[in-house]
């Protein structure tokens, strides 16, 4: 069972829990620092990298997703590619429904496969700190909730690198429901005054058939739990309770059974993710219903031109 990330990584500065564990993000820091440096590999197709500093729930495969619509509406041939974790099946399962997707223990056998097929554009869902491969673009995404936590390095907090990297970056892709911009905007550019800021929202794509009457009890197991719920409640649903899982969670049946008893004492109907949805025992699927939400690119023509 994967653990959730520690409430204090999200606090607004660090606690006494981050000041003790800073030691060692200090060796992760210096560690990333003198990384060896490998010859990175430029490849025919072209690459563009959907990754993150912030750790999980931060939109990569959303925009990856959204960014294979878009190239696909403009005849352009793309694809996925994902390193393989036994752990994220739930996200290999849902590219797969969104495009072809070339998945591998390392991006460049992936890369090279594409390549094969004759693709033209290889989109990669995480991949910011892989240092073999030269990317022809990179966004760094971030959730508008969470922006930087505590803005400490793990194990401190939930950041992968130092927050001043923004500086080697060109792209930065803000997820969420337009929460907390000015600031976070602010900071961006105190960090890199040169760097493209482009922002996303969430839209519900069948929230037509869930009853603003009803209760709902709505669980999930995913890195952007708040920016879910946020979205739901900005849509008009009462949610009456909420129960967050552990990002890519694994459910059991006892798991939905102790869902199901509860909303059926509070007489709530249940709502999870189509993510969530994917990964609990079909015969529970009649009894509970997925919210499918797709991520809506403000100024959607300015940001295709840096994809090509």
């Amino acid at each position: 069972m994967k653990l959730k990330k520690p409430k204090f990584w999200d606090y607004k500065k660090p606690n006494t829990y981050a000041y003790i564990l800073s030691p060692l993000s200090l060796l992760v820091n210096i560690f990333n620092q003198f990384k060896i440096k490998k010859n990175k590999k430029k490849f025919k197709i072209k690459t563009i990298c959907v990754g993150n500093i912030y750790i999980g729930g931060t939109g990569k495969t959303s925009l990856s997703i959204k960014i294979n619509e878009i190239l696909n509406k403009k005849k352009i041939k793309s694809c996925f590619i994902k390193k393989f974790y036994n752990n994220q099946k739930d996200e290999q399962k849902i590219l797969s429904n969104n495009g072809k997707l070339f998945l591998s223990h390392k991006r460049i056998d992936a890369l090279r496969q594409a390549e094969n097929e004759n693709y033209e554009v290889a989109i990669l869902d995480d991949g910011l700190q892989d240092q073999s491969i030269n990317y022809d673009a990179t966004f760094v995404c971030f959730n508008n909730i969470n922006w930087i936590g505590n803005g400490m390095i793990i194990p401190a907090g939930p950041l992968r690198e130092s927050i001043i990297n923004l500086r080697k970056y060109e792209h930065i892709f803000l997820n969420g429901n337009l929460e907390n911009l000015d600031n976070i905007k602010k900071d961006v550019l105190n960090i890199n005054p040169k760097i493209n800021i482009h922002i996303g929202k969430y839209i519900g794509t069948n929230l037509d058939q869930f009853d603003i009457k009803y209760k709902y009890l709505v669980f999930s197991g995913i890195g952007n739990h708040g920016t879910f719920i946020s979205m739901l409640k900005k849509s008009g649903l009462n949610i009456f309770n909420e129960i967050e899982f552990p990002d890519h969670y694994s459910y059991t049946n006892n798991d939905i059974d102790k869902i199901l008893d509860l909303a059926a004492n509070h007489d709530c109907k249940i709502i999870t993710t189509e993510k969530d949805h994917l990964k609990i025992d079909y015969k529970y699927h009649s009894k509970i219903k997925f919210v499918k939400s797709e991520l809506q690119i403000i100024n959607e023509e300015k940001f295709f031109k840096f994809l090509i």
